[in-house]
């Protein structure tokens, strides 16, 4: 769900049976995948951060500015990707009308002249095409997959994710674009590009006089098809190449299929009502049919992975799972383009989140957040120790 939920009476709220603070009427008090990261590094700092003081200093300009261009990286690998199978597809369509043509050729000039002539195999050709045509609209208009209670597919699955959250734009039609091929499935873009070839064909044979006119004609047709086909294909091969390139420059693994990146911007929230968590994951991807959440950190490289990004990286795979409707196995957590950490979703990992969440409500509710610490280091490198009272640097 992408729709904010009404505002919540912190004054009126308490804990519920499940663990989570609710409010008289029993709305959940909202947490954000922000809030889990801050709270986890310093609770004061995330109390800070909730009283409006912003954290300062040239580690946070240079975070957003690195977080900026790896969006930017990212979306040029997808949109490459998409061009990509676009031509890939074209290609595939024109390459089957070349096979098509020349298998009909061959056909043709073995026809005995007697049995059928050119101008009938057009007429029946034309009715053919005509009758697949028609089929083909018919399918695109009705239901008859919900009415013969065909399950949807990880494609299926991808385009609802859109609908339902808004997060990213269509592959295909932009938001508000209706009609196109890609409205139906399959079965119908197949019956349509069945229509289209039988009345090529229709019309070939129709203006021939003879077996080996129409021959002729077809392996013209053939040829002429090849050559567009040809282009076609050095197009596709030009944008796999950029594809790869740009896949390899945002440190992608092959075969990854990006599903959102998060501009800070125009992308719209993850949430889960019935916990209060929220939030904007990095990027997802879809590796091996799942859709999986990559949080990107650009600071320092740190020995092992920090649990504040650990633990907001599990926020984000909590949501993906709820909004996609799909059991997410693991998120990705990048340091760099080198230092990759698979954070795996288990049971454990569910209840530290859940405890972690469930104490930043009691927070907001009772107040009373405490330095969790004793490091100088730490408070040094803290982007918001020019308000902290209780800070050790």
């Amino acid at each position: 769900m992408n729709k904010n939920p009404p505002s919540f009476d912190l004054l009126s709220a308490k804990k519920s049976k499940d663990g989570f603070w609710r409010d008289s009427n029993d709305t959940i008090i909202r947490v954000s995948a922000s809030d889990i990261e801050r709270h986890s590094y310093c609770p004061m700092s995330w109390e800070l951060a909730k009283k409006g003081n912003s954290g300062l200093g040239e580690a946070v300009k240079m975070g957003k500015a690195k977080h900026a261009q790896i969006h930017e990286r990212v979306s040029e690998f997808k949109s490459k990707q998409t061009l990509f199978r676009r031509q890939m597809i074209i290609w595939t369509w024109w390459f089957t009308v070349i096979i098509a043509i020349i298998i009909d050729s061959v056909a043709i000039l073995m026809i005995d002249d007697v049995l059928l002539y050119p101008q009938d195999m057009a007429k029946y050709l034309a009715m053919w095409s005509l009758t697949v045509l028609s089929a083909g609209i018919t399918a695109i208009y009705l239901p008859w997959r919900r009415w013969f209670g065909f399950a949807g597919n990880l494609k299926d699955e991808k385009t609802k994710f859109i609908e339902e959250t808004k997060i990213m734009e269509p592959e295909w039609e932009p938001e508000g674009f209706e009609g196109g091929w890609f409205e139906a499935g399959k079965l119908e873009i197949g019956l349509l590009f069945g229509a289209m070839l039988l009345g090529i064909h229709s019309i070939a044979l129709n203006g021939a006089e003879n077996r080996q006119q129409a021959g002729f004609i077809l392996v013209m047709l053939a040829m002429v098809w090849t050559l567009a086909a040809s282009w076609q294909l050095q197009r596709a091969l030009i944008y796999e190449n950029e594809s790869e390139l740009a896949r390899k420059d945002v440190g992608l693994e092959a075969g990854s299929e990006v599903a959102y990146s998060d501009d800070e911007e125009s992308s719209s929230l993850l949430i889960d009502n019935a916990t209060g968590i929220r939030g904007r994951p990095d990027q997802i991807v879809i590796i091996d049919g799942e859709f999986i959440p990559i949080e990107q950190k650009t600071g320092r490289i740190p020995k092992r992975p920090h649990t504040s990004h650990r633990r907001q990286l599990l926020a984000y795979i909590h949501l993906v799972e709820k909004n996609t409707k799909r059991k997410t196995p693991y998120g990705i957590l990048r340091y760099g383009n080198e230092d990759i950490h698979q954070i795996m979703w288990d049971n454990e990992a569910k209840q530290e989140l859940f405890q972690e969440v469930q104490e930043i409500q009691r927070l907001m509710v009772e107040g009373g957040a405490k330095r969790n610490h004793n490091r100088v280091g730490k408070c040094q490198n803290c982007s918001r120790k020019y308000a902290c009272n209780e800070s050790l640097a």
